[in-house]
């Protein structure tokens, strides 16, 4: 099986590579659109900002290569983000692979939420053999709503999508790569798909 996780200019790259290592996967880290189609599995992971992000994306054709994917690709955090249409940060039009907006935490809580949460309502292959109310490892000032699509969520100061799903793409707003024995089997499950 072969796993490429794409590299977008920023962020968490090589934690996802090494938390696949543990897991006895060794994934290619590629922006080479060819390399990226030929994948059987995809990550986009995210640490970053959504329009720098969306700019490299788009230099490198990655934008229209992410879309026509149809292969399981794992949206983690910003790369969740950027699978939606619009993300308040810096205004920015994303990939609209998910038809909903990205919006800013506001409330009386501390922004960003960082740290562990659990997450609840968890449904489809991505949470199989993950309890109700696991905990795993946020960090992020913008959320994605409730939707038809939302397949885990969590709350910081309301409900929110904590996972996502629609066809073939798969997405999370936590890190997987840094939540433990649950995040691990969460991509494990995701390989499996």
């Amino acid at each position: 099986m072969k796993t490429v996780i794409i590299d977008y200019n920023a962020g968490n790259v090589r934690s996802v590579y090494y938390a696949l290592k543990r897991l006895g996967i060794e994934a290619e880290i590629s922006d080479n659109p060819e390399r990226i189609k030929s994948a059987d599995k995809v990550i986009f992971p995210g640490v970053g900002e959504a329009g720098s992000t969306m700019q490299y994306l788009q230099s490198k054709g990655l934008d229209t290569v992410i879309r026509e994917l149809t292969q399981p690709v794992l949206g983690i955090c910003l790369g969740m983000q950027l699978l939606c249409s619009f993300s308040e940060e810096g205004n920015t039009k994303c990939l609209d692979i998910f038809p909903n907006s990205v919006k800013l935490f506001k409330g009386t809580e501390k922004v960003p939420h960082v740290g562990w949460n659990s997450i609840f309502n968890l449904k489809g292959d991505l949470f199989k053999n993950i309890p109700e109310n696991s905990f795993v490892y946020f960090v992020h000032s913008y959320y994605v709503e409730i939707l038809d699509d939302t397949v885990a969520a969590c709350n910081y100061m309301q409900n929110f999508s904590a996972a996502i799903q629609k066809d073939n793409f798969y997405a999370v707003q936590f890190h997987p790569e840094k939540s433990g024995e649950t995040g691990s089997q969460i991509l494990k499950n995701f390989l499996l798909i």
